[in-house]
């Protein structure tokens, strides 16, 4: 048998037993993607990431992500919580301001923050956004998710908007309605047949405030990548945060900082920070940025 060290973070959150959960492999080059795949599936978090030597001398390491079915070409949670990993092991330190990672989508900057040698947030620059499809029925989508139609949002559309992964975007009026969503695929699947679209991920959201300082109250499912809900999703925030800029329900100006709060549903908040540039109209720029904790360390015998 061989021992292969993991750690466990929890990410979008400074404490633990919160956030998003993340197995990091920080020595992985012995691995080939069949066992990654099997070792994600045994881990049961919505994410493991792999961190192996870079093929591209542009980077500092290569990355591979898997959920518990898939591998992903890009994920939001797995690269910032890897970052909070990589930074344990001592690969980066406080005289590093970015790392690069290889990924799915091409080499990905990380801005690191410090505070004397600890790591205490880092920021993860996206693909810019790719406006995809407006769902023509938002009424029937509610309807698969339990909703009553009053719920849903009809000054903003149900849209697909990707920056590595798309994802379907439904607004809701508000924070109770978010918490009441009902998902399964077996309803939504005749919505995305008649828009000739696979199952994508469901990113349901409200902009109600509440007694917090988030812009967006939060929840995501994607059963078809072995997660039934996610408590936390930085990939499916930046294309948000684009989303909510492209369609005016946020100002230029508040884009730069905005919070999306996720996980409460499931009784792990997460804090996401989406920050949007934009110049004329156009996008110029998308960043997920977050704190992670390490909960536990571990060895895994194959």
């Amino acid at each position: 048998m061989s021992r292969h060290q993991y750690l466990h973070f929890d990410v979008f959150t400074r404490r633990p037993l919160a956030g998003n959960q993340l197995a990091v492999f920080p020595h992985a080059s012995d691995l080939d993607a069949d066992v990654m795949q099997r070792v994600a599936l045994e881990m049961a978090f919505p994410e493991t990431t792999f961190i192996l030597p870079p093929q591209d001398r542009d980077t500092d390491v290569k990355m591979r992500i898997f959920t518990p079915r898939r591998e992903l070409p890009m994920a939001g949670h797995p690269t910032i919580g890897s970052t909070f990993a990589l930074a344990r092991e001592g690969v980066i330190g406080p005289d590093r301001d970015e790392i690069v990672f290889e990924l799915g989508v091409g080499p990905t900057a990380v801005s690191l923050e410090w505070a004397d040698d600890e790591l205490t947030f880092a920021w993860m620059r996206q693909p810019l956004p790719e406006f995809g499809p407006v769902i023509e029925a938002p009424m029937a989508v509610g309807a698969t998710l339990g909703l009553d139609p009053a719920q849903l949002r009809a000054d903003l559309p149900a849209q697909v908007v990707s920056c590595g992964i798309p994802v379907l975007f439904v607004p809701l009026v508000t924070r109770s309605a978010v918490d009441a969503v009902q998902f399964s695929v077996a309803p939504i699947q005749a919505v995305f047949d008649q828009h000739g679209l696979e199952v994508l991920p469901v990113f349901v959201f409200s902009l109600e405030s509440g007694h917090d300082d988030a812009t967006v109250y939060s929840r995501m499912f994607a059963p078809a990548f072995g997660i039934p809900e996610d408590p936390a999703t930085g990939g499916a925030s930046g294309p948000l945060g684009a989303y909510l800029l492209r369609h005016g329900a946020v100002l230029a100006k508040a884009a730069h900082q905005m919070i999306s709060l996720q996980g409460v549903a499931m009784g792990r908040p997460s804090r996401v920070h989406i920050s949007i540039a934009s110049e004329g109209g156009s996008i110029t720029s998308v960043r997920v940025g977050g704190a992670a904790v390490l909960v536990a360390e571990g060895v895994l015998s194959l």
